[in-house]
């Protein structure tokens, strides 16, 4: 009769021990979710690139990771290359995506919510910070190069631009960054359309810097390129504040 009994409640024992299992792999997927999405909407988010603007930092289909946190505290820096949201009338309307059955829908939303997967990278931007807000920035000088608060900025080292071609930008500019916003350009300075081609726009072609996702800071594809990524702050580095440069005029004016 024991015997019995206990054949008998083997089953019942097997099946608890299976249900407790899919229990805490249950409990364990739901917190690895509700990680993910706080460390996508606090921490970091993945993107990847759909254009060649930033060519040769940034190229057509890498992955990269930005840091949403850092620049709470920090702010931005000259020279930060930063994911934003659209201002107003930079992207052109997107094609009608694929149909997807609505399980891969639903699939593809929850990758995307939680920061597996990068399904919003066609509503945001990528370009590199020129100007901050208060700054004079002015294009170009008699060597070609941009001007921050009338120190002129070497870009060579990371632009890409005809072969022969030293000018920053063939499209000259003089605009004061007003508070709150900033003033972007991409790296492929001939085939970016940044701030210089959006300043019939509301926002005048600068970008509130509300509508900043965060600082790019890591490649993490391809493979053979995984690395940070370079804000090449030194070339920035000397640049006053604008109320400094005020100051320096007034003085020249003066003398």
């Amino acid at each position: 009769m024991t015997s019995d009994t206990t054949t008998a409640e083997q089953p019942e024992q097997r099946g608890r021990g299976i249900l407790m299992f899919l229990r805490d792999i249950a409990v364990i997927v739901v917190v690895a979710l509700v990680v993910s999405f706080l460390i996508k909407t606090f921490i970091v988010r993945s993107f990847f690139i759909p254009s060649a603007s930033m060519e040769d930092t940034l190229q057509i289909d890498d992955r990269i990771l930005v840091d949403e946190l850092t620049p709470l505290w920090t702010g931005y820096e000259r020279g930060d290359i930063v994911v934003f949201e659209d201002p107003g009338g930079w992207l052109d309307p997107q094609p009608k995506a694929p149909e997807q059955s609505p399980f891969m829908e639903a699939v593809d939303g929850l990758l995307t919510l939680v920061g597996l997967s990068a399904g919003d990278s066609d509503d945001h931007l990528v370009k590199r910070i020129i100007g901050l807000p208060g700054d004079h920035v002015e294009c170009c000088n008699a060597l070609g190069q941009i001007t921050v608060n009338g120190v002129p900025v070497d870009e060579l080292g990371y632009l890409k631009l005809p072969e022969g071609d030293t000018q920053a930008s063939n499209d000259p500019f003089d605009v004061v960054v007003p508070e709150g916003a900033l003033w972007v350009l991409g790296d492929n300075r001939d085939n970016s359309r940044d701030a210089r081609f959006h300043t019939d726009q509301p926002g005048g072609g600068f970008v509130p810097i509300d509508n900043v996702v965060g600082r790019v800071f890591l490649l993490t594809w391809p493979l053979d390129r995984f690395g940070t990524v370079d804000g090449h702050h030194e070339v920035f580095r000397g640049i006053p504040d604008r109320e400094d440069e005020a100051e320096e005029e007034k003085a020249s004016a003066a003398g």
